[in-house]
């Protein structure tokens, strides 16, 4: 019987990306019961140990729908309502007239208006997004930083609107899902990060995922360089670091296996309700921090192919590092991604980030696990 996975040409799209510019990448392709994984390049550019197929990496955003299940499990259990105003549960995260309008639904599906407080948070990035006018300075300066989430939370909730609560486009804005998580923190007496591991993670059986509590990534891993649109060059390893800046937004560590499981669990229904999934796939518009018009649900994105049917999952990236895992909605087909650069593109005159062989070589890679 012939594999519906192609893994010669798999095996050829991931050593593209790498000899593209990408130092390391490593990923794992499911058809039912057929499993590729594979992995190309270095961990390491210095010692020039290799990236393998199990290894932990920090998959950034990709912990959004982590946060999302969990808050729509509050939702099946009656603790908290999807349309109820913010105000209700926060009042004095979101006071006024946000609080009174912004709902828990506009929160996790990015339609609240409320800014990013990345470019308060970090003083080198506040001109984000005119990137030419940014730099990486307060990347270095924050590396062990343990930010307040409160104060993090003020910063996005203050800042002015960047849309009207429930308008669309929405735009999308981790001061969310901070919200989120201080919301679950209200709801359920615990943090946020020990009801998502006993409720999502450790539910899905996933054993080499888990929200970190320090800088470190424990188990075997890559490093992760970020380039700031050719603004570190070298790019710089951004592995050691503390994760406080985005907590249940964005600071995850899983594998490309995990990932897997866990998206194959969501779409089955053993993670919410099938009623919850269907919330999560009811899509709008909104505009991604690259400047894109997405669709996008709750905790949950859709990629479509010709005639091949929809895909669902989330992408993410951090200091160095990036992730995309998509599963088709019927739960046979997916695939896990991870790459250890960040933000390769470097800036044309104009101040906007120029095409990179990396970005058709991935496209490829992404194209055939997907559709191949």
């Amino acid at each position: 019987m012939k594999s519906p996975l192609d893994c010669a040409a798999l095996n050829a799209a991931i050593e593209n990306v790498h000899r593209a510019g990408m130092p390391g990448l490593f990923a794992e392709v499911r058809d039912g019961d057929q499993v590729w994984r594979g992995a190309a390049g270095v961990a390491d550019v210095v010692t020039g140990r290799p990236v393998t197929a199990d290894m932990r990496h920090r998959v950034g955003s990709i912990t959004k729908t982590f946060t999302a299940a969990a808050v729509l499990q509050q939702v099946e259990s009656g603790q908290i309502g999807l349309d109820t105003p913010i105000g209700r549960y926060l009042p004095k995260l979101v006071p006024g007239e946000h609080g009174d309008t912004i709902t828990v639904r506009m929160l996790i599906n990015h339609t609240s208006g409320l800014a990013e407080y990345l470019p308060y948070a970090y003083p080198s990035l506040k001109a984000f997004p005119a990137l030419a006018d940014t730099g990486p300075q307060s990347l270095d300066d924050h590396r062990f930083t343990r930010f307040d989430p409160t104060e993090l939370i003020e910063m996005g909730v203050t800042a002015p609107a960047v849309g009207a609560p429930g308008g669309a486009p929405g735009v999308y804005s981790n001061t969310n899902y901070l919200l989120l998580g201080r919301l679950l923190e209200q709801v359920t007496g615990t943090t946020a990060e020990r009801y998502i591991t006993r409720n999502v993670i450790e539910r899905a059986g996933l054993r080499d995922t888990a929200l970190p509590t320090g800088p470190y990534v424990d188990g075997p891993h890559s490093q992760l360089y970020e380039a700031w649109f050719g603004m570190i060059d070298p790019p710089r390893d951004y592995s050691v670091y503390d994760m406080a800046w985005v907590r249940p937004a964005a600071s995850l560590i899983s594998t490309v296996a995990d990932l897997n499981r866990f998206y194959r669990m969501l779409l089955a229904g053993e993670i919410v309700s099938p009623s919850s999934l269907a919330q999560m796939q009811r899509t709008g518009p909104v505009i991604s921090q690259e400047g894109k018009t997405i669709d996008y649900g709750l905790g949950l994105h859709p990629m479509e192919g010709p005639g091949q049917g929809t895909f669902w999952g989330h992408g993410g990236t951090v200091w160095g590092g990036g992730a995309l895992a998509m599963t088709r909605a019927d739960g046979k087909r997916q695939m896990a991604a991870a790459v250890n650069l960040q933000r390769w593109n470097r800036l044309d005159s104009s101040g906007k980030p120029q095409p990179h062989p990396i970005d058709d070589a991935l496209a490829t890679l992404h194209r055939v696990a997907m559709y191949g």
